[in-house]
């Protein structure tokens, strides 16, 4: 093997008056990253273009060097999903929701209050499988509260979405739900449109007095009463193919995207939400997905040229404005997953990238447009100078001069300014 990239979702922030200026992975003790660090080179990265608040499918895409018109979110998830798709088979990215009610159509929680376990979603979908409509669909929950929503046939995807956040855009976040509407005048986008929106108001009709919802209001909790839905594509992706890359995926969108970009995509089943706090099982995850990072690195190493390694775990904490939880994370990680490529990496002399696909600052509880940071260890790299310091009386200690891994050191280095697909050719990772 000769690479590997880690993908640390929504990693960068910016800084915070509670942590005296500072962002989560500048606060963060992070001795494994910095030793990569100090070994190699550092620099910052527009996933997408300048000024572009990437959602997490336009930054992949564009990383490894993609048009964003090569695929559609849509379609990503449901592949990742696992379901078969054809051409003109309509799919969405989903979201279980709350909302006051379908005539005044304000958004109360674009999660359901990242309360709603899976076996809830997964009754909650069998209802909404039994709508009848004049075309066949699949309703399938993933992860959480998403799910991936596809409607069999011969449609056109030039129609909006429902979600205000996304059809405004997020200088003016409106927090109602949006009718769904054709994008041009075609018969087609207009029948597609009215399609969807009468299985929305179904679906609305089908959760809101749901039992489920019903038992979730008298424990005090926010009822899934709507679905939000986004990103429509029809077409099959069509992505630059890295039949040479391993890829360690477990969230739908990743998976989709490894699939469809010839990877070989190794996966887990994700731990089932089981109780009400989201953050039990975001840990379980992501404690489950560095075990199993290095186990496939360990068997593979021998196999493939490169491998990409993608931890979804980092953005949450962004959007919910929980800074504590993301250095606990990334200290988390730090001690586990870059320990080991700390140890594994320098014999088998495999190079290694660290970066994010967005920023999801806490302050805003959302992505920005705000670059991230890269560290790049390169085996090629001149080695770096030590100095020696006598802390401990007589006993001699070794430090390694060099920086901190974070976004305030990312800007001096010497990596420069990259966007979107040209970082994984600036650091050799397309030879």
């Amino acid at each position: 093997m000769k690479g590997i990239l880690v993908i640390l979702d929504g990693l960068g922030d910016l800084p915070i008056d509670s942590l005296e200026g500072k962002a989560p992975l500048e606060v963060a003790e992070t001795p494994n990253l910095n030793f990569l660090a100090t070994r190699g080179e550092m620099g910052y990265l527009y996933s997408v273009r300048p000024g572009f608040i990437p959602e997490s499918d336009e930054a992949i895409v564009s990383i490894f060097g993609n048009e964003l018109t090569s695929s559609t979110r849509g379609q990503l998830e449901a592949k990742g999903a696992g379901i078969n798709l054809a051409h003109g088979d309509l799919a969405f990215r989903v979201n279980f929701a709350t909302i006051d009610s379908l005539k005044e159509g304000n958004i109360i929680d674009r999660r359901a209050g990242r309360t709603l376990t899976t076996s809830e979603a997964e009754v909650l979908a069998k209802a909404l499988s039994k709508i009848k409509l004049p075309c066949d669909f699949i309703f399938k929950p993933t992860i959480q509260h998403r799910a991936s929503l596809v409607f069999k046939g011969g449609f056109s995807d030039n129609i909006s979405g429902n979600d205000s956040i996304y059809a405004q855009g997020r200088t003016n976040i409106v927090n109602k739900i949006a009718p769904i509407h054709p994008l041009d005048e075609d018969e087609n986008s207009q029948y597609a449109s009215n399609i969807v929106n009468e299985f929305l108001d179904k679906a609305y009709e089908v959760l809101n007095t749901h039992p489920i919802n019903e038992g979730r209001r008298k424990r005090g909790l926010l009822p899934a009463n709507y679905i939000l839905i986004r990103t429509p594509g029809i077409d099959v992706p069509k992505l630059k193919l890295y039949t040479k890359w391993l890829s360690v995926a477990y969230m739908p969108l990743e998976k989709g995207f490894s699939q469809l970009s010839g990877m070989k995509v190794f996966s887990f089943d994700y731990p089932k939400l089981k109780s009400l706090d989201v953050y039990d099982n975001l840990w379980e995850g992501l404690k489950k997905a560095c075990k199993f990072s290095q186990k496939v690195l360990r068997r593979n190493k021998n196999k493939f040229d490169y491998a990409y390694i993608h931890i979804k775990e980092t953005d949450i904490p962004g959007h919910d404005n929980k800074p504590a939880e993301k250095i606990a994370m990334i200290e988390y990680l730090d001690k586990t997953l870059f320990k080991f490529l700390r140890e594994f990496c320098p014999p088998n002399k495999i190079n290694v990238v660290v970066t994010a696909d967005h920023s999801t600052p806490c302050k805003m509880k959302n992505h920005s447009a705000d670059p991230v940071p890269v560290l790049f260890y390169n085996q090629s790299f001149p080695k770096i100078e030590k100095k020696v310091s006598f802390e401990k009386g007589n006993e001699k200690e070794v430090k390694i001069t060099g920086e901190k891994f974070s976004e305030r050191e990312s800007r001096k280095g010497s990596l420069g300014r990259m966007i979107a697909g040209e970082m994984l050719e600036k650091v050799g990772f397309l030879k």
